[in-house]
C-alpha cells in the first residue's frame, strides 16, 4: 500500500449531482488518492451484498495473495475453486478518474449492479469502502444497525440542507 494509506473508514452520503456524475466524499476521497497514488477510483459490485466496493489502485498487488488464501482453503475444505473465475472478479473493476473536487461519473452497467438511484452512502471497510442505495442498505440484517442509523441520518441531513 501507499505510504500514509491508513484505510478506508466512516461514513458519508453523496446526493447525485448533474450529467450523471457523483462526489467521492472527501474523507474518501484522500485516501483513494493516497492508495492509488492519483485520482483513481477502482469500483466493482460486492461478491456477496447489493452493492458496489470500491478502493484504490494499491489494493491490486493484494490478489494474487487473496487467491492464494482462497485457494488452499477451497482445498482444505474440500471445495471447488475456480482460480481463473475468481480472479477475473477480482480484476474486473473499473477505473475512475475523478476531479479534485472528487466528482466522477458512474458508468451505467456499475449504476445498474449497485442499484444506484438518487445517492450514494458510502461506508468504510478498511482496505476497501461498500457504496450502497440508501434503500438497499436499509434491508440490511442487524448486523449492519449502525450503518443503516449512519446512512438514515447523513441522507435526513442532506434532504434538509436542499429545502
Amino acid at each position: 500500500m501507499e505510504q500514509g494509506f491508513e484505510g478506508f473508514s466512516g461514513q458519508a452520503y453523496s446526493p447525485a449531482g448533474d450529467k450523471g456524475r457523483f462526489v467521492l466524499p472527501p474523507l474518501f476521497r484522500k485516501a483513494v488518492k493516497e492508495s492509488s497514488g492519483s485520482r483513481t477510483l477502482c469500483l466493482t459490485k460486492h461478491d456477496r451484498w447489493p452493492c458496489l466496493v470500491g478502493f484504490g489502485l494499491s489494493r491490486k498487488a493484494e490478489f494474487e495473495r487473496q487467491l492464494d488464501r482462497e485457494e488452499e482453503m477451497a482445498f482444505k475444505f474440500g471445495r471447488e475453486f475456480d482460480r481463473e473465475t475468481r480472479a477475473s472478479q477480482l480484476n474486473g473493476f473499473a477505473e475512475l478518474p475523478f476531479d479534485d473536487s472528487g466528482r466522477f461519473v458512474m458508468p451505467e452497467f456499475l449504476r445498474d449492479l449497485g442499484d444506484v438511484g438518487d445517492g450514494l452512502y458510502f461506508q468504510g471497510g478498511g482496505r476497501f469502502f461498500t457504496i450502497w442505495n440508501p434503500d438497499q442498505i436499509a434491508t440490511m440484517g442487524d448486523d449492519w444497525a449502525a450503518a443503516k442509523a449512519a446512512c438514515k441520518a447523513l441522507v435526513a441531513e442532506s434532504r434538509a440542507k436542499k429545502k
